[in-house]
Order: C-alpha cells, then sequence, then structure tokens
C-alpha cells in the first residue's frame, strides 16, 4: 500500500502518536512521498513537497537558550552559503521558543512538507509552542517515541513506496498479458475493451474513423450524456489528423481521448472515462489497447467489407428467383432467413457508413433469424418479419436516417416488396422519416403516380408550357390554376383573376395549342389536373 501518515500511526513498533491533524482525513491518507531527519533551523532549501520531516527539537533547545549557530563567516560547508545564511539569519534573530516555532512551522507549511514528526529525545515533550503552531497553521504533527530511530520511519516509508511501485508493476505486467490474450479470442476487439474496463474499473467507448460510435457490447455503460459531451471533441481530433490524445474533466468525470492509427489514415478514437484520473500504468495499458485496437479495426473493415459483398450476393439470388440457394447459403453464414411474410425497408441516402452496417451486423446477431440487410444499387436494403420493423426503425432514425417500407410480402416476391420500399423511400423527408407504402395507397391516385414516376411524366407533358417566357408562363400556369380550382366554370375563374371571360377563354385555348390538348374533353382536362398537381 501507499506510505501515508495513516500507514505510519497503525505501525505499534513504530510507538508514533497524533497529536494535532487528526481532523484532517485528507493530510492522514495523503501519500508520502519521503520521510528524513533535519535539525536544522530551516531546512525547506532541501525539501520537496508532500514529505514526512523528523526533527529532535534541538533548534528549539538552543534558540530558547539564546545560543545561535555559528555566524555566516564560519559555516564550512565549502561556501554553500545562498538560502541555507538566511535560514541562519532567521534562527539567530528569535529569542523565544514560541516565535521561533511559529517562524519554523510557517516555513515548513510553505515548503509543502506533508507532516512534522518530533522525537521526545532532546524534550520530555513536544514543546507547546510548537503544537500550537502546527494547530494553527493545520500542520500534522506526530509525537515520536524516544525509543524509535528515525531510521526506522524512513525505512518504512522507503520500504513501502518500493512495495507500492513494485505491485503497480506487477499489476501492469498482468494487465498487460490479459489485454494480450484477449486480443486472441474470436470476439478480439469487443474481448480487448471489456478487460480494459475491468482492470482499470472504467467504461469505454470506440469511434470509427467517421466519428460514429462502433457498436461493442462492452461491460459497462458510459453515464448519460457522456458519449454526447465528446462528440465533438473526437470530431475535431479526427479532423487534425494527426497523432494524439486529450483529457477532459467536467461533470462525467475523467475523460480521455486518444486518436488510432497512424496520420493521415487515422482509424478512429478510443475513449476511456473514470473518476479519477489514470495513473501511469493505466495510461500505459490504454497505449497497448491503441495498438491492438488499431489493428483490429483495420481487419474489422477487411471483414466488414467481404461481409457486405456476400449479403448484395445473395439479395441478387434472391430476386432473380434463386430463394432457396439463398436462404442455405445465409443460413450457414448468419442463421435462417426471416420468417414469411416480410417487410422490406430501404433507405433514401446516407446509409453508405460503414458504422451504419456493423450497427445493423450487432442487432442481427441479437435477433438472429428476424432480419436480414444488404445493399443494392447504392442503398442499404433490410428484410425483417412483417411485425417486427420495429427495431430496424428506431435504429435508422437514431442515425438520423430516412427511409421506405414495402407491404408484407413473401421472399418470392421480394422484387415487388424492393420495388414498393424504394418508391416509399422517395417520400421520406426529415418531417416524416419513415414512409410504409401502406400509407401512400391512402395517400390516393396521386400518391402512387408520384411515387412510379409520376411527376417525371407529368414535366414531359407541361414542358412546352414550361419552356414558354417566364411572364407568358406564370400567366398561363396562374390561369389554368384558378380555372381549375372552379371546376373549369369561366365566370367565376375569370371574377377571381380579375379578367373578362373571353380573356380566359383566349388564354385557355393558347395552353392548348402549346400542350395539344383538347381541354373540352374530360380526359384532357384530368390529365392537365394531375399533372399540374404533380409539379407543383
Amino acid at each position: 500500500m501507499q506510505p501515508t501518515l495513516q500507514f505510519l500511526l497503525r505501525q505499534e513498533d513504530l510507538h508514533l502518536r497524533l497529536v494535532t491533524g487528526a481532523d484532517d482525513a485528507d493530510a492522514l491518507t495523503q501519500p508520502l512521498t519521503w520521510a528524513h531527519s533535519s535539525d536544522l533551523p530551516d531546512p525547506t532549501p532541501w525539501l520537496t513537497p508532500g514529505g514526512l520531516l523528523l526533527t529532535d527539537g534541538a533548534q528549539f533547545e538552543a534558540v530558547s537558550a539564546g545560543t545561535a549557530p555559528r555566524p555566516d563567516g564560519d559555516s564550512d560547508d565549502g561556501g554553500r552559503a545562498g538560502d541555507r545564511s538566511e535560514a541562519v539569519r532567521q534562527a539567530r534573530d528569535g529569542h523565544e521558543t514560541g516565535c521561533s516555532a511559529l517562524a519554523y512551522v510557517d516555513r515548513l507549511v510553505s515548503a509543502g512538507v506533508a507532516a512534522l514528526g518530533v522525537s521526545t529525545v532532546v524534550h520530555d515533550a513536544i514543546p507547546a509552542a510548537v503544537v500550537a503552531a502546527c494547530r494553527d497553521r493545520g500542520l500534522p504533527l506526530v509525537e515520536v517515541d524516544a525509543r524509535t530511530p528515525f531510521m526506522a520511519i524512513v525505512t518504512a516509508v522507503s520500504d513501502a513506496t518500493a512495495e507500492e511501485q513494485r505491485q503497480r508493476l506487477e499489476w501492469s505486467l498482468e494487465a498487460q498479458r490479459a489485454v494480450a490474450r484477449a486480443a486472441l479470442r474470436p470476439d478480439g476487439l469487443t474481448a480487448v475493451l471489456r478487460e480494459l474496463e475491468k482492470r482499470l474499473g472504467c467504461w469505454v467507448a470506440l469511434f470509427d474513423a467517421s466519428g460514429h460510435r462502433v457498436p461493442i457490447e462492452t461491460r459497462v455503460t458510459p453515464p448519460p450524456g457522456a458519449l454526447e459531451e465528446v462528440k465533438a471533441d473526437v470530431r475535431r481530433a479526427l479532423h487534425r489528423r494527426a497523432r494524439g490524445g486529450a483529457r477532459l474533466a467536467g461533470a462525467h468525470g475523467d475523460i480521455t481521448l486518444q486518436t488510432l492509427g497512424q496520420p493521415p489514415e487515422l482509424r478512429g478514437v478510443l475513449v476511456v472515462g473514470s473518476t479519477e484520473p489514470l495513473e501511469q500504468g493505466g495510461h500505459d495499458l490504454v497505449t497497448s489497447v491503441i495498438a491492438i485496437a488499431s489493428i483490429a479495426l483495420d481487419q474489422t473493415r477487411a471483414l466488414d467489407e467481404a461481409r457486405g459483398l456476400l449479403r448484395a450476393g445473395l439479395l441478387e439470388l434472391m430476386l432473380a428467383g434463386s430463394v432457396a440457394i439463398a436462404a442455405r447459403s445465409a443460413e450457414q453464414l448468419w442463421g435462417p432467413l426471416p420468417k414469411e411474410p416480410v417487410r422490406v425497408c430501404a433507405v433514401s441516402a446516407g446509409g453508405e457508413d460503414q458504422s451504419l452496417a456493423s450497427e445493423l451486423e450487432l442487432l442481427a446477431e441479437r435477433r438472429p433469424g428476424r432480419l436480414f440487410f444488404a445493399r443494392y444499387a447504392a442503398r442499404l436494403v433490410t428484410v425483417s418479419r412483417a411485425d417486427d420493423v420495429a427495431p430496424v426503425r428506431k435504429l435508422l432514425q437514431s442515425n438520423g436516417l430516412t427511409a421506405g417500407c414495402s407491404t408484407p410480402v413473401t421472399w418470392g416476391a421480394l422484387s415487388v416488396g424492393l420495388d414498393e420500399a424504394h418508391r416509399a423511400a422517395t417520400r421520406a423527408h426529415e418531417g416524416r422519416p419513415f414512409v410504409r407504402f401502406d400509407d401512400l395507397v391512402g395517400d390516393g391516385i396521386l400518391g402512387l403516380l408520384e411515387t412510379s414516376g409520376g411527376a417525371s411524366v407529368a414535366r414531359r407533358l407541361l414542358q412546352p408550357l414550361l419552356d414558354a417566357p417566364p411572364e407568358q408562363r406564370d400567366i398561363l400556369l396562374e390561369t389554368l390554376r384558378a380555372w381549375m380550382d372552379h371546376n373549369c366554370a369561366w365566370d367565376p375563374a375569370a371574377r377571381e383573376l380579375g379578367i373578362h371571360r373571353h380573356t380566359l377563354r383566349n388564354r385557355v385555348t393558347a395552353v392548348e395549342r402549346l400542350l395539344g390538348l383538347d381541354l373540352e374533353r374530360f380526359a384532357d382536362r384530368a390529365e392537365l389536373w394531375a399533372a399540374l398537381e404533380l409539379v407543383a
């Protein structure tokens, strides 16, 4: 364990007694970096912070008796006066134990000394002025029994420090071995990150080169909001295209970010969150995991690309009618295909990111026999049981994607389902991110015309009118819409437009000549109305 004042007080053979500082738990548990003895009036020029200073109090005896150390000129330290001469002058200037004790303690506190130990060899008890000064300045004071040699305390601290370092080294070596063993498992990357969580008592998240979280099932769930907090920092680290790390301290504890891979082709970012800052052994372990994770991400990317090509090939087989052959192959690789009837979903756009495919792969592993997915015609396509589309819909929406979904179909009618899904996807938008083909039927004939390419046909029909000079085009379009809104009645439409009905007739006749239509016929009127609705 780490050497602390509390640790020394528990060593019965040292015969130590705490005089002041019992109410300061932090001071008692603060690690001691050293223990050393000195009876100089001012030893601080030779001290570093965080240690236990031991003294027999002889300097207090000399000052109270009116004596003083040798003058500066009598020093035999080889000319090393410097800061020491100031200490000698300060001691020579004091004539009362209380005054000297307060100045002495102030110097120790300013130098960062963690505690003071005074032996009862010279004094029967610690001088009251020293006790008062330590209590006033908040410096823990320990009484050292006359039977206890200072070397025993120094040795206890140095031995405990060495033992702590040995334990940390053993911990580090064992942790490194555990991570290396985990990397050899079939699920190497997941196993490595889980081992890192276990060894550091932390949570871990991995982001790919595009800044998306890699869907790995680690043991510890990050605190709510923690990942949102680091996303911007992850993207900035990737944008710099340089190796590096960052440490964030905030509401979610201490968070460390480390890039993976070699610039400029970074593979991602490893995020480690803990309640306290990582020690050196923890940082060393993270460094080892970074190397393993970088290799694993490269391997995973190549494997995912191969799986993607295989899935796309099986989907092509099924669309060509070889459902039975594709189903046998899929079952050997991933498990059975979803049972009929199924629904086909097609992502509108943005589904090219590999991280989405990884998330779908994980979802399919969790739900065997309930999901198949592949890429087709530059779109990501999923096939689920007809009553089990909700998980796919939730996943797509969490990635900010829009999609269309078919009506229930059989595997033999997969091409019909795919066509319906593609049509529904064209109607999806931010305000309506997931559109079922069933809903389009509810939108009426125009909805079906729009999803089946009716808008392009309507534009070709209206092209001569759309190509007219802008002023003429706008007037004729306004006239047609007003006329159609009034069920092709001349007088109400003319009054709305503020023109004579003969002027209205002339404009409609001009449209007939441009488009080659006879608007006296209901069929031509209906065709023109539908075209206007689809192009508007």
